[in-house]
């Protein structure tokens, strides 16, 4: 006893370790040597082996396999990414035949209409975590073609972080919470993330992406999708073209502020679930048109990036998009973890006329996928759960494994076989068999990012001068955020870095936000993650300009802006509202599409100078102003003055300017909007064109402020109330 005392006195973690024998367990690598699991010492961790510089990666590739194959199984039963996720089925349906392009038949025939399933969801976060993180949103789709299953896995943004799939459990890792305290759930701000991302410049055309309003989208029905790989298509010839995929939201492409985000996540963290589910239930089914851009195999190398890097686009002013069908979202899922939890997309699962193309980082997952069911849903037979399957027959030699569902008749599992007749026979490529594309392949077996590669931040900074100045203004908070969460002053000083590539004035705005000053020596840190026996010139990034100044398709503010389909907006009453008001502006609202709900002070009913009854089913206490599009407040002499009373009221009309919202109201209500903050700046000219710029309609006449109203809430926001930044030189 007095030997245990002893060592507890002197260090009491180490003993309690030593007891129950974890010390045989810890691992510390500092000063240490990369090896495998076998402990091979690695020469190179950046880089896939490939035939060729820019060839297909390797199944030989052991450190890849290895690396990989422990990633997908380290989280159970979860996805490791994409966790929270929510789902719907629909359909699609090609406009016209595609079949100069591809042989696919669901893209060749306009009479056909193909069933598809569609997950959204969040990457970095577990299940239980918020909508609203700052984070990439997946948007996985599968077709469930009549020759079999279709997955276009992919996210709201058109790029990645990394140009290697062997760098995917490096990101993740960093992303996460930090393995030492579990911190912070669903966020980038943090440490561990922004020293990765410091030492990758390649991620940095991603991280503008990620800081840009693309982050906090405000509704799943409202935001882009994109394949970000460049896939092939191929014709019944044999003819191949390169094709980038992309989803088209027919509602605009919109997103929320970030405080406000951050204000849903407290009061509803199922804000986009609850959305998505609401607006199939109610009929407003969300609708998004399929666009390819499509690039013949002989335009491979005209392009000043390399179509095969997954950080880069191609920008729609050099190659436009075509817009070749409709993706339409028309029923809930009768089980959330039967379907939207089971499903298991896998970008691998292509069809006759789709094909791959040598991205390293689509090659990694093409094993990774399957890799990562096996686990997560028990074993081999995973395409057998009912969401999984394809409506397509499914006859092979595949037989027995966890959870086997089908019953195979006969005696022969095996192939070539005559005992069964030679059956299940080998379809020919005529007969709808899958043949892969005969891309030539001489190349060396190597480990070599190709030169085609270091170019980081062209497009970087053609993403952030194609931004609008309010959202130039949203990158800077977001990075002044992010980057203040981190307590490691050395890596804020490396991201500076990295973004004075990008554009000096954002370094600068960032630095002055940090009390820092962007280090003098631009090229420092940029090299700190190259191979072992790399040359050091050939990793160092590559300085040059797009050609292009700008791209109108990367600015949210150039998107659709002429509907107000599925908007909710709040209207505010209390006791002695103007019932006719109320409802000339409700009924308007509703005839365009928009969802109305009423807040009053209390539930259930409130009596209009009519003495009629409104139904009330929100409370200032359970409908915050962050949940609605839009707020009107009617006239009423004893309505207005109790909403001028009531401090709730004033905040709601207080936090609906503070995020740049429409906000309308009958001449008679002014005495409300005088209790605000923003009351100095109502508008004493009235006129339509006022209202539309300020984004306040105030008219006497019920008819003339719903038409006002209807074009201010189209617009979505009004940026331009924000302070504009002025930081010193």
């Amino acid at each position: 006893m007095a030997k245990k005392k002893d060592i507890a006195a002197s260090d009491t973690s180490a003993a309690n370790d030593k007891i129950i024998g974890l010390e045989l367990h810890k691992e510390d690598s500092t000063n240490e040597t990369m090896t495998t699991n076998q402990g091979v010492r690695i020469n190179d961790d950046q880089n896939s082996l490939t035939a060729g510089a820019r060839g297909p990666t390797l199944l030989e590739d052991f450190i890849l396999r290895e690396k990989i194959t422990h990633f997908d199984h380290e989280r159970i039963p979860e996805r490791i990414v994409h966790a929270r996720g929510s789902a719907a089925h629909g359909v699609f349906q090609v406009y016209k035949s595609m079949a100069k392009y591809t042989r696919a038949s669901f893209l060749t025939d306009p009479g056909k209409t193909t069933p598809v399933f569609v997950r959204f969801s969040t990457v970095a976060g577990s299940r239980g975590s918020t909508d609203l993180a700052r984070d990439v949103r997946g948007f996985a789709v599968k077709f469930y073609t009549d020759e079999g299953n279709f997955d276009l896995v992919g996210n709201n943004m058109p790029v990645f972080f990394i140009q290697d799939a062997i760098k995917f459990p490096d990101l993740i890792h960093a992303v996460k919470p930090e393995p030492d305290n579990e911190m912070p759930q669903a966020a980038s701000a943090h440490d561990t993330f922004w020293d990765f991302i410091s030492l990758m410049p390649e991620s940095t055309h991603m991280v503008m992406w990620v800081m840009s309003d693309r982050a906090i989208p405000r509704s799943y029905r409202m935001m882009e999708g994109f394949g970000v790989h460049t896939f092939r298509l191929v014709n019944d010839k044999g003819e191949a073209h390169f094709v980038k995929f992309h989803w088209k939201p027919l509602l605009g492409v919109h997103s929320v502020a970030w405080d406000e985000a951050q204000n849903i996540s407290g009061k509803d963290p199922d804000f986009h679930r609850r959305d998505l589910w609401e607006a199939i239930e109610s009929g407003n089914y969300p609708e998004w048109e399929l666009g390819v851009q499509i690039v013949p195999e002989a335009d491979e190398h005209k392009f000043e990036f390399d179509l095969l890097d997954p950080t880069k686009i191609i920008p729609e002013e050099v190659v436009p998009v075509q817009r070749i069908g409709k993706l339409t979202l028309n029923r809930n899922p009768d089980n959330f973890f039967a379907e939207t939890e089971q499903v298991a997309f896998h970008v691998g699962n292509v069809v006759p006329g789709i094909d791959f193309t040598n991205d390293p980082l689509l090659q990694g997952r093409l094993f990774s996928y399957t890799d990562t069911q096996l686990i997560r849903l028990g074993g081999p037979n995973f395409h057998e759960i009912p969401i999984n399957r394809p409506v397509a027959p499914v006859h092979n030699n595949q037989r027995d494994g966890y959870m086997r569902q089908t019953i195979n008749k006969g005696k022969s599992s095996y192939n070539p076989n005559s005992l069964g007749g030679g059956c299940p026979f080998q379809a020919r490529a005529a007969e709808g068999g899958f043949a892969s594309y005969a891309e030539r392949i001489d190349a060396h077996k190597i480990r070599q990012r190709s030169a085609s590669f270091m170019d980081h931040f062209s497009q970087a900074r053609l993403f952030y001068n194609s931004q609008s100045e309010p959202e130039k203004n949203h990158i800077v908070d977001a990075l002044r955020f992010e980057l203040g969460k981190v307590e490691t002053q050395s890596i804020r000083e490396r991201m500076l870095v990295v973004l004075a590539h990008v554009d000096h004035g954002l370094a600068n705005e960032v630095a002055y936000g940090l009390g820092l000053s962007i280090p003098k020596t631009l090229s420092n840190h940029l090299n700190q993650s190259i191979p072992a026996d790399a040359d050091p010139q050939s990793y160092q990034p590559v300085v040059k300009e797009s050609s292009l100044s700008k791209s109108e398709a990367l600015s949210m503010a150039s998107t659709i802006k002429d509907s107000i389909r599925t908007r909710k907006i709040a209207i505010l009453a209390a006791d002695g509202v103007n019932e006719s008001s109320l409802t000339t502006i409700q009924e308007a609202l509703e005839a365009e599409g928009a969802v109305v709900e009423v807040i009053a002070p209390k539930l259930g009913k409130i009596l209009a100078d009519t003495g009629n009854e409104i139904i009330v089913k929100k409370t200032f206490l359970t409908g915050a102003s962050v949940f609605y599009d839009a707020v009107y407040v009617p006239s009423g002499t004893n309505s207005v003055a109790t909403l001028s009373a009531e401090a709730d009221a004033v905040h709601f009309l207080n936090e609906a300017f503070k995020h740049c919202k429409a906000i309308a109201a009958d001449t008679d209500a002014i005495q409300l909007l005088e209790q605000t903050y923003f009351a100095k700046k109502l508008p004493e000219d009235r006129s339509e064109a006022t209202a539309l710029r300020e984004g306040i309609v105030l008219q006497d006449s019920s008819k003339k402020l719903a038409t006002i109203f209807i074009k201010a809430i189209a617009l979505h926001r009004f940026w331009e109330r924000e302070k504009p930044r002025k930081v010193p030189g």
